[in-house]
Formats: structure tokens, sequence, C-alpha cells
């Protein structure tokens, strides 16, 4: 395959980092929103300060050293600097329980790690590792390595001349070992090699027109493949700066940011431009008896929706030109206001498994089809098997870490089995059914997909989120509800508790006769049970619904 980038001299992530330095030397890189930015010579200088720190301390290729961080600049720094002279990264979601964190600290047979300050603590109390020492993400400091408390010595503020040889990694060398924070409770350790992870960045070229002028404002988590690739790898492909926040992207954090940075490009998950279009698209919408009438005919709905999205952009910063959305489905009607508004959204189908990207829309040739995952990226092949998605393409992983057996599982002669359904129509484009594993089997037989259903549930705007599943042969959902909104509907004048939770039990039961009316007979659901605490989550913020199992 060829991709349309000169000057690459291979498929390892130190060749394409090398490429944009040299393209982009004084351009701005990285750096916090706000604030003085790194420019791509500064992170070329960073990066090699990181490889002679980690040498002279005994790392060579083929170690594994992890990262245990919030988002932050010199995660970028610190991945390219591991990955540089072959050694393996370890990316560890931030949210990860502890005993998980300490699970894969032994399990990948780590040797360092570079943690922030809010999670050294973490790694502190871990004493069954191979760790043989611990850097601050925040400042470059090295710990030590007995009490993980004294700072020893700072990461050097000059390239070493040491006549030790810098090891260069091949194609196929593993650059990353991730490991997946899936709703089964089993993470398994996927090996993503150089070319796995840049032929992905790569392929983006048909699907984003970047430039070196855009600017990236950067808020899932950098451990994530998803936003690694196109979040990070992509925009410094093609020489464009990126930003990051210091707290949780909130609606009042992300309101300042935005005004502040003034983003071209971002990349997001389903949840977050849901909570932006129920709190502030769909609440102004159904504010006035006149504009909720009206939104349900469809001519003013679309024209309501193209007022709203010019909105929407100048809240983003008024320069927003590429908005990518991925890791989960996306509310049918949420992407509906989206299509309808004119909104530059994009959204990508993948896995970890895949590094991450297999399909996309695209900003450069035709819009995709609403509700699909766009079409099959560059160099990426897409066939359904009985209904399941298969893949092949040259970011397919190398294999599960330790695990030869569920990587037989998953590669079938040469073919990656994703575990998703899905359909491919006659224009080439791409739809997702659910996960293979999630399907409730009807009484007549039929398939039903559960995040279909629940898609139609979280419409609602009193619903935060809902789960299906079945229980002794019947169909039931679980529905946590927006509780800030049931105060203000139900407790404004003192009713008393009792009448409360009578009141929002019949509120569920309208709810399912009004979903009921929406979905096909064999899926319809004899009971909805309110979910007062928060669904639990992976750190990707998909609900664990192996605990729900009943």
């Amino acid at each position: 395959m060829t991709y349309p980038y000169e000057n690459l001299e291979n498929f390892t992530l130190p060749a394409l980092i090398n490429r944009s330095i040299e393209l982009y030397a004084e351009k701005d890189a990285l750096g916090w929103a706000g604030q003085e930015m790194m420019t791509y010579t500064d992170l070329n200088q960073k990066i090699m300060q990181i490889v002679t720190t980690l040498q002279e301390n005994g790392i060579s290729k083929g170690d594994k050293v992890v990262l245990l961080s919030q988002n932050m600049p010199n995660w970028a720094v610190a991945y390219f600097g591991i990955t540089y002279f072959g050694a393996i990264v370890v990316p560890v979601l931030p949210d990860f329980h502890k005993s998980d964190v300490h699970h894969i600290l032994r399990h990948s047979e780590a040797k360092a790690v570079f943690v922030s300050d809010a999670h050294l603590s973490t790694i502190e109390e871990d004493e069954n590792s191979n760790i043989k020492f611990v850097i601050k993400l925040d400042t470059l400091e090295i710990v030590d390595e007995l009490t993980h408390t004294n700072y020893i010595s700072k990461i050097k503020d000059k390239i070493s001349s040491s006549s030790k040889e810098l090891s260069k990694p091949d194609e196929d060398d593993i650059a990353s070992l991730l490991y997946t924070s899936g709703t089964t409770g089993h993470s398994k350790g996927v090996m993503l090699s150089h070319k796995n992870l840049v032929t992905n960045a790569l392929s983006a070229f048909e699907n984003i027109d970047l430039r070196s002028d855009d600017v990236l404002l950067s808020i899932l988590p950098l451990a994530h493949t998803f936003e690694c690739t196109v979040g990070l790898t992509v925009p410094l492909v093609h020489g464009a700066s990126i930003n990051y926040i210091d707290k949780a992207p909130t609606p009042s954090v992300l309101l300042k940011a935005f005004s502040i940075v003034k983003p071209t490009m971002m990349i997001s998950v389903p949840l977050i431009i849901e909570k932006i279009y129920k709190n502030k698209i769909l609440a102004k919408l159904n504010s006035s008896a006149l504009t909720r009438n009206l939104y349900k005919i469809g001519f003013f709905r679309k024209q309501l929706n193209k007022i709203a999205g010019k909105k929407l952009l100048e809240t983003f910063g008024g320069r927003l030109r590429f908005f990518a959305i991925g890791g989960a489905a996306l509310s049918k009607y949420v992407e509906t206001f989206l299509y309808e508004a004119d909104f530059p959204y994009v959204i990508g189908y993948g896995l970890t498994e895949t590094a991450p990207m297999l399909s996309g829309g695209s900003i450069i040739q035709e819009r995709a089809k609403p509700f699909s995952a766009g079409k099959p990226m560059y160099g990426v092949e897409l066939k359904i098997v009985d209904g399941e998605i298969y893949a092949k393409s040259p970011s397919i992983m190398r294999g599960y870490y330790k695990n030869q057996e569920e990587t037989d599982k998953v590669m079938r002669d040469g073919w990656f089995s994703t575990g998703d359904l899905g359909y491919i129509d006659k224009d080439g484009y791409l739809f997702i059914s659910g996960r293979s594993k999630n399907v409730i089997i009807g009484s007549g037989g039929e398939n039903i997909y559960p995040e279909q259903i629940e898609a139609t549930i979280n419409q609602n705007e009193v619903v935060v989120d809902s789960l299906m599943m079945e229980i002794d042969g019947k169909l039931i959902a679980r529905i946590h509800l927006d509780y800030e909104m049931i105060d203000n509907m139900f407790k404004a004048d003192n009713t008393p508790d009792t009448e409360v939770r009578q009141k929002i039990a019949e509120l569920l039961e309208e709810m399912r006769v009004d979903v009921n009316s929406q979905i096909s007979s064999y899926s319809r659901m004899v009971k909805f049970i309110e979910q007062i605490e928060p669904f639990v989550k992976t750190p990707t913020k998909k609900i664990k619904r192996y605990l729900y199992a009943e």
C-alpha cells in the first residue's frame, strides 16, 4: 500500500515523529491550553532526554515501561520516548482500579513506570512487581526505587554523549501493550506493533484533511487507542498543535477551554456530545410550547436544528471543522440533530485490537450516511460472516500478551473476529447492530440488540443511562434517572418521599409504554426498574454489563 507521505523512512513511531520534527520544527506541537506551547523541536529534545534517561537506568529494547497518568503534554513525550529505541509502552487508563493497575504491573513484567503525582500512591502500594524505578511525569523526576518518596535526580537537560548505541525498532516490533477495559470483566493485553499504529494513523488521509494550522483540544484519555491514534499521532503527522486541559472535562471547564483554544478539531465519545445536546440544545427547544411542538414536525425540526447547529459551533469557539466521534454507539436522535444541523461530525468504528480505526466517515469525500460507521479506512478489508464483522488490515494486533488461546479465538486465516454484529450496504457503508455477546434471542428466535433499544430509551431527557436485559425469559430495563431533573419535577412543593417514589414509578411505566410503541413487538419490555445508583462503568464509560446479569 502507498500512503501520500514523503520522507517516511519506515512504518515505526520514531520514523513518523522524526519526519514531523523535520517538517514542522518551529511550529507549536503540544501544551496546556492557554499556556506556552512546546514546539516540535522542543518535543524532539525532550524525547531524546527520555531516551537517554531510560537507557542509562537499564531499559533496553523490548523492555516494558508503564505510563499511568491523566492527559498532559509530558504523556506524549514519554510515549514517543519509550518507543523511540524499541522499548514497549504500557499505557494504563487513569480510571483503572488500583488492583487492575497492580495486575498490569505484574502481568506486563514492566521494569519502569512513568506516573503523574495524582497516581503515584497507586504505584507505591504495589509490592510485588519488578519495577526498578519510577519517573514522575509532571516534573520528569526519578523517584527513589526503594522508598518511592525521595526524588534523587532530575532528568538531564542535555542528551547524553554516551557511546551506547541507540537501538532502532523494526516495523513488526511491539510498540504498545494495552490492557482492555472490557465490559465482561476480563482485561487482556493487546500487543500492537509499530506498523499497526503507524499505518492506522496514516490511513486517515482519506477521511481528514488535516493541516499544519489545525488546533486540537484533547479531552479523552490518551491511554485509549482512539485518542492516542486519532487525537495524538494523526495531528502530529500533519504538524497540527494539541492543547490539553488540567481538569476533568466538565461543561464549565470545556466552555472555558473552547473560548481559549478555539479548536478546529476534537475527538469525543458519544456521552459528551449527547450531554451537550440534552443540556444545551434539547433543553432550549423544550423551553417553550411553541418550539417543542414545532420540533415534532419534520420541516420545522430541520430548520430549528440548523439554527441550533450554528449556535453550537459558536460554543465550540467558532472554528471547528472536524469532530470525530467513536468508542461507542451514538444515539440516533443526537445524530439526526448533528446531521440536520450540518455539524462537521464524523463517526468512526474500531477496537483496541485494530489500533483502532476500521471504518469512518469523511469530511473530504461524500458525507457518510446517517447512522452508519462510514466506509472501511484505507487499507482495511471488512466482511460479514454469519452477521459478525471480520476485518483484515495492517493495523490488526499481533495478539494477546501471554494468551495464545484467546488470540486463536479471534484470529482466523488472517481475519480478525471483532465480536460486533453489523452489515455492509450496497454502497459500502458499515452499519453496527451491537455486540454478539450481548444479543438476546427472542421467543421466536429473533435477534434483539440491547444497544439499539437502550438508545431509544436514552432519548428521554430524564434518562441518564439504561441497560436492557433478559430475566427468566422476560425483557426488562434498568433505568438510571437524572435526579436533579427529578427533584425539579417532583419536589418543588415539598412533596412527601412516598409520593415522589410513586410518581417515579408512574414515570417509568409511561416511558416503558412509549418506548415499546417505537420498537418491534418481539423486543418489547415488561418492566422498567429504577437504577438508583449510577451504573458501574469501564474507564471508557461503557456499562459493565456482567455486573448486572441476574
